[in-house]
């Protein structure tokens, strides 16, 4: 076994040690073992909601674990390789550790992108509002074809969803939608959605048929569990504005159409939420309640990210206010391109109908070399 390959195979077994202690996995191991025990006691089911969320943590750390323990299984069995060839050098032997080396250098990539994801809010469910904005008509159908967008990517990855409320326009498309996508780490791969989104193309609304550029404004933020509270005084008026209005949408009977559709307005921040979903007020405004603190807390994230990123000189990874993250260019030339990681396609049909997989990883990747200050 020639000395190249060995030093390789060695160089990525210490690489997969130093990721799984990076990844804190007796920790997590002990909160399994915890959570297992607690499950076998009496009485755990007694309080529903409670036993929900250690259920639900559980599947998390389960599924947070699995990947990397696979990597490490794998590490084992390239190192009983090594001394396999080291005692008795065969082509088939040096075959395998090749083919060995090339499946756990993927995995490998894979597991540390997924180390991206540590936050605790990461491993959340998420809610995707869009919002249109310049561009008149056209920027209105844009927003509707990115609340799309987002569906296809969840439906392909086997996650729920549910339209939360839709303001239809009045020619074609939407002023704003709010959707919830349920499954494991979905606030983690699109939070790098959060910010605006042009689109470049000739106007089907002109009838000029004339090059048109529109915006629309997407915001991603966690569902929460009961674990994380805001105090917010919600009787007081100087802090919230609640407004009744008739829920109507593009959703058919998919959407409430009845007087029972809430917006809150958190008056010192600005920030909005709306619920239309459910078939009363008082469900209405649950959910807009438990939509308004996830907000609220993404906000304060936010704002504790661009803080760290000014104190360390580093440009900040969140999407705020006017920038652009990504264009999607139909006319004159057809392409798609991510505006801080330079990942670019030629195809932005296939981005606008869900493909959003390589969009999430290029965002994972420029965040880690952005955190390795590269």
């Amino acid at each position: 076994m020639d000395n190249e390959l060995k030093d390789q195979c060695q160089k990525l077994i210490d690489r997969i040690l130093h990721l799984r202690g990076s990844l804190d996995c007796d920790t997590k191991n002990q909160r399994i073992a915890k959570i297992n025990e607690a499950m076998g006691s009496p009485g755990f089911w007694d309080h529903q909601e409670k036993a929900q969320v250690q259920v639900n943590e559980l599947k998390t750390l389960n599924a947070s674990l699995k990947p990397i323990n696979e990597l490490y299984s794998g590490s084992e069995d390239l190192a009983v390789l090594v001394e396999f060839a080291e005692a008795e050098e065969t082509p088939e032997t040096i075959a395998e550790i090749q083919q060995t080396v090339e499946r756990l250098q993927q995995q490998y990539e894979e597991v540390e992108l997924q180390a991206m994801l540590s936050a605790p809010e990461d491993a959340n469910s998420a809610y995707v509002a869009v919002q249109s904005g310049e561009g008149g008509t056209d920027a209105q159908d844009f927003a509707e074809m990115l609340v799309r967008m987002y569906q296809r990517w969840a439906e392909g990855r086997g996650f729920a969803t549910e339209l939360l409320e839709a303001s239809p326009a009045e020619e074609a498309g939407i002023h704003s939608a709010t959707l919830v996508i349920r499954g494991p780490y979905v606030f983690g791969l699109l939070k790098g959605e959060t910010g605006n989104h042009r689109l470049i193309r000739m106007s089907p609304f002109d009838s000029a048929h004339r090059r048109q550029t529109s915006f629309a404004a997407v915001d991603v933020t966690p569902e929460l569990d009961d674990s994380i509270t805001i105090d917010i005084e919600w009787d007081d008026p100087k802090t919230i504005r609640e407004d009744i209005c008739r829920a109507s949408g593009a959703g058919g009977q998919k959407v409430n159409k009845t007087d029972s559709a809430i917006r809150l307005t958190h008056l010192p921040t600005n920030a909005v939420v709306q619920c239309q979903n459910e078939r009363s007020q008082h469900q209405n405004r649950a959910l807009a309640r438990k939509m308004l603190i996830a907000k609220l807390y993404q906000m304060e994230m936010d704002k504790r990210e661009a803080d760290s990123a000014a104190r360390r000189g580093q440009k900040s990874r969140i999407g705020f206010g006017g920038e652009t993250i990504r264009s999607y260019v139909l006319h004159p030339e057809s392409y798609c391109k991510d505006n801080r990681s330079d990942y670019k396609t030629s195809h932005p049909q296939a981005t606008l109908d869900g493909e959003l997989d390589p969009w999430i990883e290029a965002y994972l990747r420029w965040c880690l070399k952005v955190s390795q200050g590269k």
